[in-house]
């Protein structure tokens, strides 16, 4: 899936705001996500790089083990971590191999915004119990029958180029910038969502991706390389890059 591999320091140091982050595990479950998913990977996430702060992960998963960034405590579901403890978790104690493509072009400061936006609105979040996991498949993948290739942007890889409360005490406990102005309204809290689901709808208030209608149309395998994505105009990304982690940084930070 990729020729270019970097360790984890480098790969932490190149990442930005809306490169993809990509893994694949060898447990039960996780297969059972590749073969539903017909991909290669069976998590994402989506990197959010924030001056006087380390690189950090936004995603979601079942495990609590490491510290959200965004409210200072450990929880299920939509998670904000620190990125390089959140691979490193990934890829030791979940032992799944790691990999990252990189946006293009450069996000500026209306992504940054809306990422932020986006995390106050969906951080903590639950995560679907596997029937509810099962379920919105089965809808992503009836919602995709009536998504023709044509109205889509093909991802080829080719490198061209509110909880308003509770949102507000998040940023202030870790010190993120914030620069909204303009307030857009109540905006409606959905009850779980998983990874790819997060993911997706992040990078759609970009304005990284064109909507895809339904949240559940994501999987972790629309952010391969070997699927499309619906990018919109002016925006791409590169093939994967492996990442190693070495084996003394396997440890829990």
């Amino acid at each position: 899936m990729s020729l270019d591999t970097v360790p984890l320091a480098a790969a932490a140091h190149r990442t930005r705001t809306g490169d993809l982050w990509l893994f694949r595990g060898r447990t039960t479950a996780d297969r059972l996500i590749q073969t539903l998913t017909n991909s290669p990977v069976n998590h994402v996430g989506v990197a959010v790089v924030l001056d006087d702060l380390p690189p950090l992960l936004w995603h979601a998963e079942m495990g609590r083990a490491l510290t959200d960034v965004w409210t200072g405590r450990r929880q299920r579901g939509v998670q904000l971590h620190d990125l390089e403890a959140a691979v490193r978790h990934w890829t030791g104690p979940y032992g799944q191999r790691a990999w990252f493509r990189q946006i293009s072009p450069e996000t500026g400061d209306a992504q940054e915004d809306a990422v932020l936006e986006t995390i106050a609105r969906l951080n903590g979040v639950s995560f679907p119990s596997a029937g509810r996991l099962t379920a919105r498949w089965a809808r992503g993948r009836w919602a995709a029958r009536g998504r023709h290739r044509s109205d889509r942007h093909a991802d080829t890889g080719s490198g061209s180029g509110g909880d308003g409360e509770a949102g507000a005490r998040g940023r202030r406990g870790i010190g993120l910038p914030w620069r909204r102005t303009v307030d857009t309204g109540p905006v409606l809290r959905m009850e779980a969502a998983y990874c790819a689901e997060v993911v997706g709808m992040t990078l759609e208030a970009m304005g990284v991706l064109l909507p895809a209608g339904d949240a559940s149309w994501y999987d972790p395998g629309r952010f391969w390389s070997g699927d499309a994505l619906p990018l919109a105009p002016g925006w791409d990304y590169g093939r994967e890059v492996a990442v190693t982690v070495p084996a003394d940084a396997d440890r829990e930070p």
